[in-house]
């Protein structure tokens, strides 16, 4: 097994840790709590790694030059208020939905990029491409499998009426958007940099604006669930550590459609330790969605 895919996996369970720490813990205080913490929390240690990792005369002149670059400045100001929606709509979605039930629909953000692609710019759709799209459709109708008595109609329904599934199929759509801008302001740097300075930089704009709009405070936060601020700082570093090292050894396509058994991971920790209902066919329907996504990376990654 490469190194990259050992990478790719840990930052794939580190992704549904978070999520699972941050239901957990921080669901009973809000949607904007969650994102706070999920922001804020992973900064001391991603700090940490930016001093230990790079030299910080190099980092300064290197972070100087790119913000320069208007290009650069023009994407991050794009990026920003998408990924900040995404966020809240993310937290909302887990925060009221299992994990089981919205994770998985993230299966739907590199269909999404096809669609966009062959609808806009007259890409074709190769069959195994076509494949990929099916299948991710079909995990997510086998997410309300249990509810095929009531007709063949009904799980459609009930993914149509459950909130959270409809507010990660939000953020789906928003992330095929951010993961185009993503990659042009990676072009515009590097992959390590961009990884380490972008995180830091949500970690210090969202509790800023949370603050202002949502008056939500950290240190009140901290202090009633300290466990829960470190846990998911930790796994949240952890993730951003093992996604930079996996992505600079691999390509792209490739070392996120790995991470996207976050998917899978994220369903059995919901279905272990919440107890969320119809773990089994839950499990299913994602490992179906993930193979969907495989499919996709393995015929567009390049």
């Amino acid at each position: 097994m490469g190194l990259w895919l050992i990478l790719a996996l840990g930052a794939a369970f580190f992704v549904a840790l978070g999520d699972f720490l941050n239901k957990k813990y921080f669901s009973s205080e809000g949607m904007a709590a969650m994102a706070l913490v999920r922001t804020l929390a992973p900064v001391p240690f991603l700090l940490a790694v930016i001093f230990l990792g790079f030299e910080p005369e190099s980092y300064l002149h290197f972070t100087l030059t790119v913000l320069k670059k208007p290009a650069f400045f023009q994407t991050l100001l794009a990026l920003l208020p998408l990924e900040i929606s995404a966020l809240l709509l993310y937290m909302e979605a887990i925060r009221v939905s299992p994990l089981s039930l919205t994770l998985p629909l993230l299966a739907f953000t590199p269909a999404f990029l096809i669609g966009t692609g062959f609808i806009f710019l007259g890409e074709r759709l190769s069959a195994s491409g076509v494949a990929g799209i099916f299948l991710v459709v079909l995990g997510s109708y086998l997410l309300h499998l249990p509810r095929l008595p009531e007709g063949p109609l009904a799980p459609l329904k009930s993914l149509l009426r459950e909130r959270g599934s409809l507010l990660m199929l939000a953020v789906a759509g928003i992330y095929a958007v951010t993961s185009a801008l993503g990659k042009r302001a990676i072009l515009l740097s590097s992959p390590l940099w961009f990884a380490s300075f972008y995180f830091v930089l949500l970690g210090l704009v969202v509790p800023f604006l949370l603050r202002i709009f949502r008056g939500t405070r950290i240190l009140p936060l901290f202090r009633k669930k300290p466990l829960g601020f470190f846990l998911l700082g930790l796994s949240q570093a952890l993730m951003v550590v093992c996604h930079m090292q996996a992505i600079s050894l691999a390509p792209a396509a490739y070392m996120i459609a790995v991470k996207r058994t976050s998917i899978l991971f994220g369903v059995f920790l919901g279905g272990a330790f919440l107890r969320e209902r119809y773990f089994g066919v839950r499990l299913l329907a994602a490992a179906v969605m993930v193979g969907g996504v495989f499919l996709l990376a393995l015929t567009y990654g390049g």
